[in-house]
């Protein structure tokens, strides 16, 4: 009887189970991407006892984020509450008010979590980026006041510009003389991370060279991101909890990768101590001999804080930048434009005079509206709650909302949200001249830096290293995508978004009739 009971129970289970893996079979084959407007059949999942809606996150686990995007905008309040899988329930928003509530006004109510910190405490531990209250509280305190310094942004103006004329011109000079395909999404990394790691640690890993290295720390960093972000597509988090537990697969190659960025950073840090040991202040002024010259000199912490700059700094610039040199491709009109202002400016724009670039600034800001480098950010509830559109929150549940499906909004865009159109951020000044003036859209429709006390400290650097990036390219180079016509690239979540297979392009050095323009 009891054999009967369990195999009874055994079938049970293998029935749903045998479901899903029809459904994940039928669709394997993600499609090509042609067009960014939504689907006009949504509908609302269906759920089901035990396993809510789990069939329809499956059907749909190759376009998640625009599968939840069309869903947030057929749900009457931008806000959906989505049975995942068997116990999990999470809220998914694109309305600006509960994007403020969570952010803001019930800010203390709402933090990382033990979901989001746990699946990523082996790669950050206890950095900035996943804690909450006090330890986050110190080390936001401790980031804002070396951001706010004058030296710090000399130092970043001077690394990005040296990093830009050393580097990435070189390679492109070289890929336009022999007419040679380029990945600009791994070049665009590639700068990014060797500008993000002399910023935080005053180290050059040399990863931008025209042989395109396979450095250690670079790989093992990468593969660190790549893991830990599958962690949160994992249906069922078990299953990679298990894998951790027993030390195989992926889970081991993730430990083996998050100890060789721990050791490299630490050797790092061991030689800086050493080095202020020495003397009784560092040379450098990266964050990290900052934080060593202020006295915080824990290990752990220093590491834990420069590890999660890094990976703030690595992906979001070149992500940003790959979505933007191909929809300025698509759109010539906006490129010419942003050509005039840059050839207006000059080759040795100090950081202030980069703020007036304001065309290429609405045009960034345009570009990550439609392609937010971090397509979306989960909260967990502290208390039970209810948001401002009446969806009850309980105790530990996630409210996700989601910068990639608010870009998208017609109710906040417009009708001609689809467009790719700068002067949508942009009026005439009254006055002679005519010039064009940012107009800005509040954090909470547009979320690209998040919003409230957690808003990217960083934000004014990105930027300032965009907008000299653009300029140092587009002054002398025209960016060919070599992609098949009316094809839109893949556009793939990840911790941060990535350009799914690169972004393939012809490098062609500009007339000079492109300077009279």
């Amino acid at each position: 009887m009891l054999f009967l009971q369990l195999l009874a129970s055994f079938f049970l289970l293998l029935l749903p189970l045998l479901s899903i893996l029809f459904l994940t079979k039928a669709s394997a084959a993600p499609k090509k991407q042609s067009s960014p407007q939504p689907s006009t059949t949504t509908t609302l999942p269906r759920s089901y006892p035990i396993i809510g809606s789990l069939l329809a996150v499956i059907a749909n686990r190759h376009r998640s984020i625009q599968w939840i995007s069309d869903i947030l905008q057929v749900s009457p309040s931008a806000t959906y509450l989505l049975h995942r899988n068997f116990a999990t329930r999470v809220v998914l928003t694109a309305n600006p008010a509960v994007v403020q509530h969570i952010l803001k006004t019930h800010f203390h109510n709402y933090g990382k979590g033990g979901y989001f910190s746990k699946t990523l405490k082996d790669l950050l531990g206890h950095g900035i980026f996943n804690v909450d209250g006090e330890s986050w509280k110190f080390q936001r305190q401790v980031a804002s006041h070396e951001f706010n310094t004058k030296s710090l942004r000399k130092f970043v103006e001077t690394v990005v510009d040296t990093e830009i004329s050393d580097r990435l011109i070189p390679i492109l000079s070289s890929a336009a003389a022999t007419r040679t395909v380029i990945d600009f999404q791994d070049i665009l990394q590639r700068f990014a991370f060797d500008n993000i790691c002399k910023i935080a640690f005053g180290f050059d890993p040399a990863y931008l060279l025209p042989s395109l290295p396979q450095t250690k720390f670079a790989q093992a960093f990468e593969d660190s991101v790549k893991i830990s972000s599958e962690r949160f597509r994992s249906l069922i988090p078990l299953v990679w909890k298990i894998k951790k537990l027993l030390n195989i697969g992926s889970e081991k190659r993730l430990r083996i990768a998050v100890s060789e960025v721990q050791e490299f950073a630490k050797s790092v840090i061991r030689e800086k101590k050493h080095e202020l040991r020495e003397k009784s202040s560092l040379d450098s002024v990266d964050l990290l001999s900052r934080f060593l010259s202020s006295g915080h000199s824990d290990e752990n912490f220093v590491t834990d804080i420069v590890i999660s700059f890094i990976l703030a700094g690595r992906d979001t610039t070149s992500a940003a930048l790959t979505w933007y040199l191909w929809l300025l491709s698509k759109n010539p009109h906006v490129e010419s434009e942003v050509l005039k202002e840059v050839n207006e400016k000059s080759e040795a724009t100090a950081f202030d005079e980069v703020k007036d670039m304001v065309y290429t600034h609405a045009s960034l800001c345009e570009s990550m509206r439609l392609y937010p480098p971090v397509a979306a950010d989960s909260k967990e509830a502290v208390n039970d709650d209810v948001l401002p559109d009446g969806t009850v929150v309980k105790k530990g549940m996630r409210v996700t909302y989601i910068p990639y499906a608010m870009g998208r909004s017609e109710a906040l865009w417009g009708k001609d949200w689809a467009e790719f159109k700068p002067e949508r951020w942009l009026e005439r000044e009254e006055t002679e001249n005519r010039q064009w003036r940012f107009v800005g859209r509040d954090a909470y429709t547009y979320t690209v830096f998040q919003a409230g006390p957690r808003i990217c400290l960083g934000k004014e650097m990105a930027f300032l290293q965009m907008k000299r990036v653009v300029a140092g390219i587009l002054r002398q180079f025209k960016v060919v995508p070599v992609i098949e016509e009316g094809v839109e690239p893949e556009f793939v979540p990840q911790l941060t978004s990535k350009m799914k297979g690169g972004l393939p392009v012809m490098i062609v050095e500009r007339d000079e009739k492109d300077f009279f323009r």
